[in-house]
């Protein structure tokens, strides 16, 4: 579905649509183009703070006891020094 709006810019906008371009973080100048990439990017950003949460919220559930002793830990890389 298409959607006609009215959209006003500054000169800064398309300033920053042709920067933004010539980084390649967008394909065109489309203002269009620009907010779906807008949208994906929330969206898959979404997902890996989920899946941050869901890893942070099951190690603060391990038992002291399943710690590994900083010593053992970098036991290896010391021996290699």
């Amino acid at each position: 579905m298409t959607v006609k709006t009215t959209l006003s810019f500054t000169d800064r906008h398309p300033h920053f649509l042709v920067k933004k371009v010539g980084q390649g973080v967008f394909a065109t100048q489309s203002v269009a183009v620009a907010l779906e990439q807008m949208i994906q990017d929330e969206q898959e950003r979404d997902v890996a703070l989920d899946a941050l949460t869901q890893d942070i919220r099951a190690r603060m559930e391990t038992p002291r006891s399943a710690f590994i002793d900083e010593d053992d830990a970098f036991a290896a890389a010391r021996a290699k020094q």
